[in-house]
């Protein structure tokens, strides 16, 4: 047998690998799946969920591309990696009009999910790009992260028949799982953003209080997932919000004026623990998020 060269690799034009890299891959991809894995677990049929999905993944893509487009002097200024467009990967103007013609298919298939659902998204699509380009540097830059994941729910329950609104609970919980989500988004680029002048909330805790703080509103959210819902809940529930609370211990001993590299593992372990046990936790509750 004769020996054949490898398969040369398949390589994207540096343009299209520069526009994918600055949605934000990560996150976008990570909001997706909830609302994906909430629409199942409420029960809607498969058309339904993947509308859904398609609804959020343009939403977070225009979210995504709206950032990276807005922020390229600071991203530049900064020298933070990961960044195309401060890079000269993709032309800032490509961006710009990728970020507005996914908001234009958001609009679209949100819309598709019904008037309600449909409106309830595009609310918090719309606090997204607020922060974006305003809210990100005021006290208020938590405020649009907690619209943002308290509508998710809202876009799967008032999609159901008879269009029911989620239980107070799911919205509390997904509000506080935002505000969480904020904190840790924000933290490891806290000292860049003072020195580029934003001054959002977590800027003006600054990085010691920020870490220590940002347990708290994942424990307060795991809280109200094991308790706010009717009836008793039960030894398990109880185990996992003993469980959160001490994970949620050891990330706030992690943060400390000059925390260890132990501690910081441990900090980063609790917390990624705590957000993981909140997800599951919202998620085991199905059909009774309505």
């Amino acid at each position: 047998m004769t020996d054949r060269p490898p398969a040369p690799a398949v390589r994207l034009p540096r343009p299209v690998t520069g526009l994918l890299l600055s949605c934000h891959p990560g996150p976008t991809c990570a909001v997706t799946a909830l609302a994906a894995a909430l629409a199942v677990s409420s029960g809607s049929g498969a058309g339904r969920c993947a509308l859904v999905a398609v609804a959020v993944l343009t939403g977070q893509l225009s979210v995504g591309w709206c950032n990276d487009a807005f922020d390229v002097r600071h991203d530049a200024e900064a020298g933070r990696p990961g960044k195309p467009v401060a890079r000269g990967a993709v032309r800032r103007g490509t961006v710009w009009g990728a970020a507005f013609t996914a908001l234009l298919l958001c609009a679209v298939l949100s819309l598709a999910c019904g008037v309600a659902p449909g409106a309830a998204h595009l609310a918090g699509v719309a606090a997204a790009w607020a922060y974006n380009l305003r809210l990100k540097a005021t006290p208020l830059s938590w405020l649009p992260y907690a619209i943002g994941f308290a509508s998710l729910p809202c876009l799967v329950t008032l999609g159901l028949p008879g269009s029911p609104w989620p239980a107070w609970w799911v919205v509390t919980a997904g509000a506080l799982l935002g505000v969480a989500a904020h904190l840790g988004d924000v933290l490891p680029d806290i000292e860049a953003d003072l020195r580029a002048g934003i001054r959002g909330l977590p800027q003006r805790w600054g990085p010691v209080r920020t870490r220590l703080l940002l347990p708290l509103p994942l424990a307060a959210a795991t809280a109200v997932l094991v308790l706010g819902p009717p009836g008793a809940p039960g030894v398990p529930g109880v185990g996992v919000l003993v469980v959160v609370t001490l994970c949620a211990s050891s990330a706030a001993v992690g943060a400390g004026p000059r925390p260890s590299g132990t501690w910081r593992k441990a900090a980063l372990a609790g917390t990624v623990a705590v957000a993981a046990a909140d997800v599951a936790l919202l998620l085991a509750r199905g059909t009774g998020i309505a």
